[in-house]
C-alpha cells in the first residue's frame, strides 16, 4: 500500500513507541465520560420551550477545557498529561468511536421503514431549506466585514462534502476556502453544543417532532446525535417514540451527505455567487462584487 493521505490520516493512532500517549488519551476520555455521566441529564424550562443538557454536551465542553491549548496553557502539570499528542490521537479515534453509533442508528431505520418511505419526498425537498440559510447567512457575513470569504462560509453548514467542493473549485488558500474552513472549524468546536441545545428547545416552535428530527440530520454524525437525543428527551410522551425520532434523524443525515453535495454544487454555489454580486456593493464594507477569486 502506498503512503497516501488516507493512510497518513490514521498515523497518529499507531501504537508503536506511543503507548504512553495512548494511555493518557484513554484515561483522559474515561475521566471525561465518568464526570459527564455523573452529572447526568439536566432539563429546565426557558420561555415557551426547555433546554436539555446531555452528558454528551458536558463531554465536549470538558474535552475543550482540558486541552493543552486551554487549561493546559495555564497549568503545566495538566499540559504534560493532556498534551498535543493526546489531541492528535483523539481526532481519528473519534471517527472510529462514531462507527458503532452509526450501526445502532442503522438498526433503528428498519422498524420505521414504511414511515420513512412515506416521508421520502420530504427528505429530498428539505435540502432546499439550505437556500433559506444562504439568504440569512450571506447578508450577515457581509455586514460583519467578510468579503469573498462569505461565499464559502455561508453556502452551507460546511461539513466535509462542502469543504471538498469549495477546496476543489477555489483552493483552500483562497478567500472562499478560508471562509468554508472557518465555518467548518466553528462547527467542529461548537456545533455539538449548539445543536444539542437547539434540539431541546426546538419543540417550542410547534413543528411536528418528526419534522424537527429530520432537521437534525445536517451531515454531521456528532451534531445529529446531540440534536436528536435532546429532541427525543424534550418531546418524550408527545406521541412519537424515541426510536422513531432517532431513525428519522439518522436517515436524514445519510441523505444529506448524498443529496446535500449535489445541492451545493448545482444550486447553492450558483445562487450564493450571484447573490454576492448583488449584495456585496450594498452591504459589504468597501467590497466590490469582483474582488478576488472568480
Amino acid at each position: 500500500m502506498t503512503n497516501d493521505t488516507t493512510s497518513d490520516r490514521w498515523a497518529p493512532i499507531r501504537t508503536g513507541g506511543r503507548l504512553s500517549a495512548h494511555l493518557r488519551t484513554h484515561l483522559t476520555v474515561l475521566f471525561i465520560v465518568v464526570v459527564a455521566e455523573l452529572v447526568g441529564t439536566i432539563t429546565f424550562p426557558l420561555g415557551p420551550g426547555q433546554v436539555v443538557l446531555l452528558p454528551l454536551l458536558y463531554a465536549v465542553v470538558l474535552g475543550l477545557v482540558l486541552s493543552y491549548s486551554v487549561l493546559g496553557s495555564l497549568f503545566e502539570p495538566l499540559r504534560r498529561v493532556v498534551d498535543e499528542d493526546v489531541s492528535r490521537i483523539a481526532s481519528p479515534l473519534l471517527v472510529i468511536a462514531l462507527m458503532p453509533l452509526g450501526v445502532k442508528y442503522g438498526t433503528l431505520v428498519a422498524p420505521s421503514f414504511y414511515d420513512l418511505v412515506a416521508a421520502g419526498p420530504a427528505f429530498v425537498l428539505q435540502e432546499f431549506g439550505n437556500l433559506g440559510t444562504i439568504l440569512v447567512a450571506l447578508p450577515l457575513a457581509l455586514l460583519l466585514g467578510l468579503k469573498r470569504e462569505s461565499i464559502g462560509a455561508a453556502v452551507s453548514i460546511a461539513r466535509e462534502p462542502t469543504l471538498g467542493v469549495i477546496t476543489d473549485k477555489y483552493g483552500i488558500e483562497s478567500p472562499e476556502g478560508r471562509g468554508v474552513l472557518g465555518t467548518y472549524m466553528t462547527g467542529t468546536v461548537l456545533g455539538t453544543v449548539f445543536f444539542g441545545l437547539l434540539g431541546g428547545f426546538a419543540p417550542a416552535t410547534g413543528l411536528h417532532p418528526l419534522a424537527l428530527s429530520m432537521a437534525c440530520g445536517m451531515g454531521s454524525a456528532s451534531m445529529m446525535t446531540a440534536c436528536s437525543t435532546s429532541l427525543a428527551a424534550a418531546v418524550g410522551g408527545a406521541g412519537v417514540a424515541e426510536d422513531q425520532i432517532l431513525s428519522f434523524a439518522a436517515t436524514s443525515n445519510l441523505l444529506t451527505g448524498i443529496t446535500g453535495l449535489y445541492m451545493v454544487i448545482l444550486v447553492g454555489l450558483p445562487v450564493i455567487t450571484r447573490l454576492y454580486a448583488v449584495l456585496a456593493p450594498v452591504l459589504g464594507r468597501g467590497t466590490a462584487a469582483t474582488d478576488g477569486g472568480e
